[in-house]
């Protein structure tokens, strides 16, 4: 799927009766309304300011930081974003019906005045949701919507990553053990802690579920020896991974496959298992199945390692059931974990918590590293040719997510989790 097409079908899909238009004496009385709105809603912010310039108007709401400025084109921009929340704001902005100058700071405002209604939203969805998950689990996605999903996002082309991400290629969080790390040795560090955490080595056989580009696989056996199974249903990062073993010279401990991972059963078990980053395009309705079949590619005496974005527990439920501007626009079909969800799964199949870590607090700045590499590369990233309504679009997704950790909306976890016959205590070790 390219870059226009998933704008378009994102777009189609939320925007059922059209959005209000401009231009006309209905679209003069949407602005003026706007206006009206605009101001209330300033009204009710507590934690940081925003100065909105609109209909000829300027006016700041809240007091100190963090502070944004936003201008405002289109009367649409207000109308999508009362209409549709977090979606209708992304559309906003991919339209370019407003504009601000510092989106990871508007977004922190809205994530920290979330306020009332936000714990509203999450009571009523822990609320209902013993009533709703039996009619939702009909609507579970097969193994071809997941390959479908994952290569909307993965299969866009690896000259796009290549140009946000360090020569590792890792996207997902890095760790900033020291001041002044590069993304490349924080990227570095962030595998080495994993691979310390599994105690890998010669003689030991990892799995690896969700390939990336390579940068586990290659780094685990070249730097510690193992023989290393990894897989992704990504077509792109697949053909990827596959040039880069081959590259690199690592043919005779490396295999990459191109298989959903439940259907590894019958390529034998594993002393090791990770998964970096890959379970958030698990569908909540899968996650049992998930882990039955982790536990099942493990030994009986093994180990599996899992990073994963998770969302405040408190919210999981209403957000499991619900679509923001990141499922709308970026990872369609994606479902951000809580690490209680995570825990109670993988204990109901016999996979016992040894060790977790919350590295959340590395992904703001690695999100802001990203950020930092397009913007140095703009003419470059230009030159991709994906157009500039999938420019904004990645803007902003990447100052949405930072904002995010920030406020300490989400947060990412390594957990460390053992079969019952492990018995060794490196399993607890921080690396």
């Amino acid at each position: 799927m390219s870059a226009e097409e998933l704008l378009e079908r994102a777009g189609r899909a939320r925007r059922p009766g059209g959005p209000v238009t401009g231009g006309s004496r209905a679209g003069a009385l949407a602005g003026r309304l706007g206006v009206v709105l605009l101001r209330q809603l300033g009204r009710q912010l507590d934690v940081g300011s925003v100065t909105v310039t609109a209909a000829g108007r300027s006016w700041r709401a809240g007091e100190g930081e963090p502070h944004a400025s936003v201008v405002v084109h289109d009367d649409r921009a207000v109308a999508a974003l009362v209409a549709r929340g977090s979606v209708g704001l992304g559309e906003g902005y991919i339209e370019g019906w407003w504009d601000a100058d510092d989106l990871t700071a508007l977004v922190r405002v809205l994530v920290a005045n979330r306020g009332r209604l936000g714990k509203v939203r999450d009571d009523l969805g822990r609320l209902v949701h013993p009533l709703l998950d039996p009619l939702r689990r009909l609507g579970a996605p097969a193994k071809a919507d997941d390959r479908r999903r994952v290569r909307a996002h993965y299969d866009l082309g690896d000259e796009l990553f290549a140009l946000m991400l360090d020569p590792t290629m890792s996207y997902s969080c890095a760790v900033f053990e020291r001041p002044g790390m590069s993304l490349e040795e924080a990227s570095v560090a962030k595998l080495d802690r994993i691979c310390r955490r599994l105690g890998l080595g010669p003689g030991v056989h990892l799995l690896e579920i969700g390939a990336g580009w390579g940068g586990l696989a290659c780094h685990a056996a070249a730097r510690y020896g193992c023989r290393v199974t990894t897989t992704t249903i990504s077509a792109a990062q697949e053909a990827a991974v596959r040039e880069r073993v081959a590259r690199e010279g690592l043919g005779r401990l490396v295999e990459v496959r191109g298989d959903d991972y439940r259907d590894l059963a019958g390529h034998g078990r594993f002393d090791r298992l990770v998964s970096i980053e890959m379970v958030e395009a698990v569908d909540w309705r899968r996650l049992d199945t998930f882990f039955s079949t982790c536990a099942r590619l493990l030994r009986p005496d093994g180990l599996m390692a899992l990073q994963a974005i998770t969302i405040d527990d408190r919210s999981y439920h209403r957000a499991k059931a619900g679509t923001d501007f990141v499922k709308a626009y970026v990872f369609p079909g994606s479902c951000l974990p809580s690490v209680e969800v995570l825990v109670r799964a993988a204990a109901r199949v016999g996979l016992r918590l040894t060790g977790l870590e919350d590295i959340g607090h590395h992904y703001a700045e690695t999100l802001r590293r990203w950020r930092a590499n397009l913007d140095e590369r703009a003419d470059e990233v230009a030159a991709l040719g994906l157009g500039e309504r999938f420019e904004r679009l990645w803007r902003l997704y990447l100052s949405y997510c930072e904002a995010a950790f920030l406020e300490r909306h989400v947060s990412d976890v390594q957990m460390v989790l053992a079969t019952p016959g492990w018995r060794d205590q490196l399993a607890g070790c921080a690396g």
